[in-house]
């Protein structure tokens, strides 16, 4: 008690907050800070939840506006064909030869499809669909009215529709709206018309396609045709030129005295004859010649050569046989020599015979000499003969050379002539055959058929598309809001934005749930009271509804307050304030006397808010003295105040010491010595002492009381005290020294003010509550 705080102005004997009970501002670790703040995705989605009713609404409003958009517009039906680009076989009876203009064969083949894009585009091919449809439709049905398939709903719900539409107009927006893309890598070309009439849309698509394709298969037929009559007068003229160079050729042949060949050559040419026969005399000279070559080296070797040994005489069968016959002849003389005389009769006979061979061998080679030399003056004479004709011939045809060289020239004109015609003529064949074949390089996959539907306005598209924008706006718009409000909504708030522990959260029975609060007839009450509600049954809900979810929040939050002390000393003396007015902070101080009486612990509840008291009227006691009068007084306080000062409640334990007769000047009273006679009076006769104290921010009695307490505890109200307020609170308490304890949130409306704890947790634990009171 000796290092008790001084105010300025008080005495030495105005003693304030023991050391020893000193209590410090709690700070939370930053692990618990940070799991209470939460935020990111989870944060926004538990806020969107919170105020789902309002992004319902916006939903519902914007698919109501998206549908009710398209009621004055005009429908527009959509149709589509496809269109396969074949190319033709440019190859076919060669009829890449034959046109003159191709078909771009070479080109990069997507270039050849963007190609046919653009023409199915092009102004002129519209043109002619459009007037073909009309063509094909009566004069009534294209001036008549068209209805569109939402002038029902537009009359129904009174909406003004739009311009009415007819066949010509809707046939004119199907051309203007035409889309004509490739469909990817592919051959396949997509057609698409937009219109007012679905039958419109289809029929300008298809015609506008048939079209295209008889376009095609009309130029490509001309082109051919024009093809066809240009080669054939070209033949003609041809035909002429090949008449008169054959002419001219047999003409200057018969006049030059020229003889041919009746027999043509491979190429087709016929050959002079004089250059013939030169021909064939050279082959015979050159044969001649050859044969007396070799006559004469025959001749020329007999004269250097013995004749036995001459080839022809080695080589002749007559010879050999001779040879053999003369060697048997005298094989025989030899072996009748032995025995006989050269005079014996056998022996001569045999003579004789040698002498015969002998003398016919002799003349056969005499024969050989003689054939050979023979043959080489044959020879001779012959080769001199057709040297001769050879000659001559080549006189004659020296004198024809220039005579044939101007043939020549002439032949060749003429044969030339005649291939060009060959190949025209061919031409003109295969050009009037592909005239006549009418085949497109372009078929129609698939027709376009009349649309049921219109492709827009779309009610359904329109109004998902305005949902879906009304559900955006909605999240915008709560988020914002969200983020606007700085009010202090759920639990955790306190804990993250004020950096004080969070003692408690008394919830609301705003929300008309039973579920909430226990209660026999399970009806809905009211933490705050509501208009003609019971206010004294609400501020003493620990003590009038037992048992109930209500008096179990502040039976929880009692056990924080008294888990709360330092070193095993308990906070005795405890001020409840608030940042500002009606924020339940007297409801929370009854209750909270009542549950520490209700653990029989004796209680004084003070009302020090000298302004605007209520706790006499809750508990039903005068209000003729009080805190005031004791304040005003100068008598000495021995021990406790006596009655009416402090008077016992209808709660056992439980004493209230009304605020007294209200004063103008209570802050000058709260700076009176007596206030800190009157709290050490107090602390000695109670267990506990809670003082209901004014708004803090706005007056200073709670800042002049709280120095004089072990301990302060702030009450915040749900979606009404801001952030700025709590932290202007705790700031002022921090720079005048006194400890805050925590903070209790009130009235919390579960699914409203906060999503920190799961509202279906009530629901779980309802039934522990659903019994009557005794």
């Amino acid at each position: 008690m000796d290092n008790a705080k001084q105010l300025p102005g008080q005495s030495a004997n105005a003693l304030v907050r023991p050391a020893e009970v000193v209590y410090r501002d709690h700070e939370l670790p930053a692990q618990v800070v940070d799991a209470q703040s939460g935020g990111g995705l989870v944060e926004y989605w538990r806020v969107i939840v919170r105020h789902r009713a309002t992004v319902l609404l916006l939903v519902c409003l914007g698919g109501l506006v998206g549908f009710l958009m398209t009621l004055p517009q005009t429908p527009v039906y959509r149709a589509h064909t496809t269109l396969e680009v074949l190319g033709l076989n440019d190859n076919f009876l060669n009829f890449k030869d034959v046109n003159p203009t191709g078909n771009g064969g070479g080109v990069d083949p997507t270039a050849d499809i963007l190609t046919q894009v653009k023409l199915l585009e092009s102004q002129s091919l519209r043109e002619r669909a459009v007037a073909k449809l009309k063509a094909e439709t009566p004069s009534s049905a294209r001036t008549a009215p068209l209805d569109g398939r939402l002038d029902v709903w537009a009359k129904a719900l009174h909406v003004k529709p739009g311009t009415p539409v007819t066949w010509d107009s809707s046939v004119g927006m199907a051309a203007g709206s035409l889309t004509v893309r490739a469909s990817g890598t592919t051959r396949i070309i997509d057609v698409s018309a937009d219109s007012t009439d679905p039958n419109a849309a289809a029929g300008f698509a298809n015609a506008l396609v048939n079209e295209f394709i008889e376009h095609d298969l009309e130029s490509r037929m001309t082109d051919t045709e024009r093809t066809g009559q240009w080669l054939t007068r070209q033949l003609n003229d041809l035909k002429i030129k090949l008449e008169k160079s054959e002419d001219q050729l047999q003409g200057y042949a018969n006049t030059v005295g020229l003889q041919l060949a009746g027999s043509e050559n491979k190429d087709g040419t016929r050959e002079n004859v004089a250059d013939a026969k030169l021909r064939q005399l050279q082959g015979e000279m050159l044969n001649a010649q050859s044969e007396r070559v070799k006559a004469q080296s025959k001749s020329e070797l007999i004269s250097s050569a013995p004749v036995d040994s001459l080839p022809q005489v080695l080589d002749d069968t007559s010879l050999r046989e001779y040879q053999t016959k003369l060697a048997d002849l005298r094989r025989q003389m030899a072996e009748l020599s032995i025995n006989l005389t050269a005079e014996n009769p056998r022996i001569r006979k045999i003579q004789a015979q040698i002498t015969e061979v002998e003398s016919a061998l002799t003349k056969e080679r005499e024969n050989i000499v003689i054939r050979i030399k023979n043959e080489f003056e044959a020879a001779s004479r012959r080769e001199h003969l057709v040297t001769d004709d050879y000659n001559r011939q080549l006189k004659i045809v020296d004198g024809q050379a220039t005579k044939s060289v101007h043939y020549e020239i002439l032949k060749r004109e003429s044969d030339t002539n005649h291939q060009v015609y060959e190949s025209m003529l061919q031409k003109v064949k295969e050009a009037g055959i592909v005239s006549a074949m009418r085949a497109s390089s372009y078929k129609v996959v698939d027709p376009a058929k009349a649309p049921r539907g219109p492709y827009k306005p779309n009610p359904t598209q329109s109004a998902t598309m305005g949902s879906l924008g009304g559900l955006v706006l909605g999240i915008l718009f709560v988020l914002v809001r969200e983020r606007a409000d700085r009010s202090l909504q759920q639990p955790g708030d306190a804990a993250h934005y004020l950096n004080l522990p969070e003692l408690g959260v008394i919830p609301s029975d705003r929300s008309n749930s039973s579920r909430l609060y226990g209660g026999g007839d399970g009806a809905a009450r009211t933490l705050i009271p509501s208009p003609g509600g019971d206010a004294q049954e609400v501020a003493l809900a620990t003590f009038k509804r037992r048992p109930s979810l209500l008096a179990e929040s502040f039976h929880d939050t009692l056990t924080s307050i008294l888990f709360s002390g330092q070193n095993g000393i308990q906070p005795q003396v405890i001020a409840l304030c608030s940042a500002s007015p009606s924020e339940g902070k007297t409801t929370v101080s009854s209750n909270l006397a009542a549950a520490l009486a209700d653990i029989n612990q004796k209680v004084l509840l003070i009302d020090a808010d000298m302004r605007r008291p209520r706790l006499h009227h809750i508990f039903g006691v005068a209000n003729t003295e009080g805190l005031s009068s004791l304040l005003k007084s100068h008598k000495p306080i021995l021990g406790r105040p006596k009655e009416p000062v402090i008077t016992e409640t209808e709660v056992p334990g439980l004493c209230l010491m009304p605020s007294g007769p209200a004063v103008s000047n209570a802050s000058n009273l709260l700076y009176s010595p007596r206030l800190a006679e009157v709290i050490r009076a107090t602390r000695g006769e109670f267990d506990y002492v809670l003082i209901d104290t004014p708004p803090m921010l706005q007056l200073a009695d709670a800042r002049i009381i709280s120095q004089h307490c072990d301990t302060v505890i702030l009450i915040v109200r749900a979606g009404k005290t801001t952030r700025d307020a709590g932290r202007a609170a705790r700031q002022k308490f921090s720079q005048d020294g006194t400890p805050v304890l925590g903070v209790i949130l009130n009235d919390w409306i579960p699914g409203l003010n906060g999503y920190g704890y799961d509202s279906k947790y009530y629901d779980r634990y309802a039934k522990y509550y659903n019994v009557k009171k005794d």
